[in-house]
Order: C-alpha cells, then structure tokens, then sequence
C-alpha cells in the first residue's frame, strides 16, 4: 500500500511544484563533476520536470531524450502500481479460461 500512495503521492508532488524547480544548483552527475562534460542523461531530470509541465520546448531543449525516458517511467510506474493493487486486492486478477 506505501508503494501506490507514496508513488501517486510522488507524481501530485511534482505537478504541483513549479517546473523550473530543478533548474538552478549544482549538477550531480559524476561526468560533469570529474571531466566537466556532458553525458547523454544531463538534463533529462529538468526535462521531464517541463515535459510533466507541458512545457514542451523547454523538455527538449534541456535533453532530447525525454521523449524515450518519460513515457517509459510512466509505463513503469504504472505497471508497478497495477502489481501492487492487485496485490492488495483493489483490482481482481483475470481468470485463466
């Protein structure tokens, strides 16, 4: 139950914050930090974060990948949710014929 909740309660927490959130401060990724270059996932965090706010323009421009990474984390945030309701018990399993 913690897993529905907390993921539903995980994507209402990123609608509601603004999408330029994760714009400013320092970047966490290790090819930035040791060799001062950019890898194929910087920026794909602020631009799921725009492409969450509709703000399409702003997504690509930050990493063209978010048009890959973002529905696939959807998928799978999805599918695990799906598990875990039928797991509970909220949704019944389809019967084998």
């Amino acid at each position: 139950m913690i897993v529905v909740v907390g993921s539903v309660l995980l994507w209402l927490t990123l609608l509601v914050l603004p999408a330029s959130f994760f714009d400013q401060g320092q970047s966490i990724c290790l090819s930035q930090l040791l060799l001062h270059r950019a890898c194929p996932g910087c920026g794909i965090t602020r631009a799921c974060m725009h492409a969450l706010h509709l703000d399409w323009a702003q997504a690509w421009h930050y990493n063209r990948l978010v048009v890959v990474v973002l529905p696939l984390l959807a998928w799978l945030w999805a599918q695990e949710v799906w598990m875990q309701m039928r797991y509970l018990g909220w949704v019944a399993a389809k019967a084998h014929e």
